[in-house]
C-alpha cells in the first residue's frame, strides 16, 4: 500500500485529490496539510511513502519545503502538483529534490501513474513538459530572466507578487528586513523591474501567478 500525504492549501482541490486517490486500491491518504509548516509537522508524526506537494502554499511554500523534507531521517518521495506548466518551474523543483512534477490540468489517471512511479523510486515529468524541459532548460540563451534567480530570490519574488511587504516576508522566512530588501533589489535588477507592479506584470506575462 502506497501511503500518501496531500499538501494543498485549497480545500476543494485537496478533497478532490483525496477522492481520486481513494479510487486506487493500492493507495491510501494517511494525512493532509494546508500549508508548508503543517506538512513538516505532520511528516514528523506520520510515516508516508509519497508527499503530493502543491508548489504554491502560504507560509513555507512548496519549493522551500522540498529541501526540508529531503533532510528528514526517512524522507518520502516528493511529487509536485502545480498549476504552473512551465519548464523552468519544473526544473527548479527537481533541482531541489522533487522526484516528479505533475500539473493540475493533466489527466487524473496520469496523476495516479505519477504517484506509483515516484513511490517505486522512479521519476516523473508531465509529458507535455518533458520535451520543453529538454530544449528550454538546458539552453542558457533561451532561459527567461527568472530562471537566473537564486532559490531565495525566487521565494521573495513569489511573495512580493502575491502582495506581501518586505516586513511580512522577513517574518515568514525568519530573516531580517534588511536581508529581504537586499534580495528584492537583486531580483528586481535581474528582472529589469523598477517596482512591484513591474514584478506582478512580469509574473503574469510568464504565467507564474
Amino acid at each position: 500500500m502506497i501511503r500518501i500525504i496531500v499538501a494543498e492549501d485549497h480545500t476543494i482541490v485537496r478533497e478532490g485529490i483525496k477522492q481520486l486517490i481513494g479510487l486506487a486500491k493500492d493507495m491510501l491518504v494517511v494525512g493532509e496539510a494546508g500549508n508548508g509548516q503543517q506538512l513538516l509537522d505532520q511528516l514528523r508524526q506520520t510515516p508516508c511513502d509519497v508527499v503530493l506537494l502543491d508548489i504554491s502554499m502560504p507560509g513555507v511554500n512548496g519549493l522551500e519545503a522540498i529541501p526540508r523534507i529531503r533532510v528528514l531521517s526517512e524522507p518520502p518521495a516528493i511529487l509536485v502538483l502545480s498549476m504552473h506548466d512551465e519548464a523552468q518551474m519544473a526544473a527548479r523543483a527537481l533541482k531541489v529534490g522533487a522526484a516528479g512534477y505533475a500539473t493540475k490540468d493533466s489527466d487524473p489517471a496520469l496523476l495516479l501513474i505519477a504517484l506509483r512511479k515516484v513511490a517505486s523510486g522512479g521519476r516523473y515529468i508531465d509529458p507535455e513538459l518533458a520535451d520543453r524541459m529538454v530544449f528550454e532548460v538546458g539552453l542558457t540563451d533561451s532561459r527567461p530572466p527568472h530562471a537566473l534567480l537564486s532559490e531565495r530570490e525566487y521565494s521573495v519574488f513569489e511573495r512580493l507578487v502575491h502582495g506581501d511587504s518586505v516586513n511580512d516576508i522577513a517574518a515568514k522566512l525568519a530573516l531580517s528586513s534588511k536581508t529581504i530588501s537586499t534580495h528584492k533589489a537583486r531580483l528586481m535588477q535581474k528582472l529589469v523591474a523598477h517596482s512591484v507592479a513591474d514584478l506582478v506584470r512580469y509574473a503574469m506575462e510568464h504565467k507564474l501567478v
